[in-house]
């Protein structure tokens, strides 16, 4: 058990290090949609998802992570490709990204009530939120609102600002920098692959060609090389899935951490971690759950907040997938 005077003090450090930035605030909406609750709309139709479909809490999650790398937190992602743009959504990266589809339903339920003032881009981020917390019925981030939506989405940009599954440290940590991000964000923030499900075809090359032709990763735990590799053999079927975190792709915990420092992560990018002193350490202090959870609140808060638009910029789309007056 943690102790209760390090407990108060992580909650302590929570509280003083979350602040919206950007201009964002808490309650934004209180005022101005007067007729509903917006947080508590959000909350209730993401928690009925969740609770139907559970591996949908991971998909919201990584749609919040996908939007804010790219342009900000300013919903980019989730705008349809045109006749004369590619936009975020089609890049490959972007093309397993689901979620959509709630974010629309909680889009419409609001605008029924309070056209025109609900930005997407907080939908998404109160939306990631209460997906993570269904598991714990209670909100494990404060998530500070405010945002505008953004008019330019362009496929080409996510290749150069969303890290990427076979990233290295180094490029890793100059991602997150440019972002304003730090080391404790980088490792914290990974720990988002305690939940959710990837493909073979994006550790294929781990499995089976990473130095010669059959040679796996040798920074990969044997035994767990093995187990993936019978769950992805030759030829690799793209559309065979496999858990991120080998203790379990549905439950929120800190189990990733403890998978990592037994060379049990499963991409490129999450063994990279453990390969810098300052960022092995912090994995290693992040295996208590409560400690992982403060930390992770933090930076999630900081996530939130960057290159964000707010009154003055940007627009509050009518539909998340047109920009207005289109």
């Amino acid at each position: 058990m943690i102790p209760r005077v390090l407990e108060l003090l992580l909650l302590l450090i929570l509280v003083v290090g979350c602040h919206g930035g950007g201009g964002l605030k808490m309650k934004y909406y209180e005022k101005l949609c007067d007729s509903i609750s917006v947080e508590n709309t959000v909350r209730e139709i993401v928690w009925s998802k969740v609770a139907a479909k559970p591996a949908l809490a991971a998909k919201l999650l990584r749609l919040h992570y996908h939007d804010c790398f790219v342009r900000g937190c300013d919903a980019s992602i989730l705008l349809d490709p045109t006749q004369n743009v590619t936009t975020e959504k089609a890049a490959g990266p972007n093309r397993s990204v689901t979620g959509y589809d709630v974010i629309d339903e909680i889009k419409t339920t609001l605008e029924a009530s309070c056209p025109g003032i609900v930005s997407c881009a907080d939908i998404v981020a109160l939306a990631a939120r209460d997906a993570v917390s269904y598991q714990f019925q209670k909100e494990m981030w404060p998530v500070f609102t405010g945002r505008k939506d953004g008019s330019v989405s362009v496929a080409v940009e996510v290749g150069v600002n969303l890290p990427s599954a076979s990233a290295n440290f180094t490029t890793l940590l100059t991602q997150f920098k440019a972002k304003g991000l730090d080391v404790d964000d980088l490792v914290t923030l990974s720990g988002a692959h305690t939940i959710g499900t990837s493909r073979c075809a994006l550790v294929s090359r781990r499995l089976y060609n990473f130095t010669g032709v059959g040679d796996a990763d040798p920074s990969l735990d044997p035994t767990y090389a093995q187990t993936l590799r019978e769950i992805c053999p030759i030829p690799v079927n793209a559309s065979i899935t496999l858990e991120m975190d080998p203790n379990s792709s549905l439950s929120f915990d800190s189990q990733y951490f403890e998978g990592l420092n037994q060379h049990k992560g499963l991409f490129v990018s999450d063994a990279a971690l453990i390969t810098n002193a300052q960022s092995a350490h912090i994995a290693e202090v992040l295996q208590n759950p409560k400690v992982f959870f403060a930390r992770f609140a933090r930076s999630m808060v900081r996530m939130g907040a960057i290159e964000v638009l707010t009154d003055g910029q940007g627009q509050v789309r009518k539909n998340c997938r047109v920009v207005n007056d289109q």
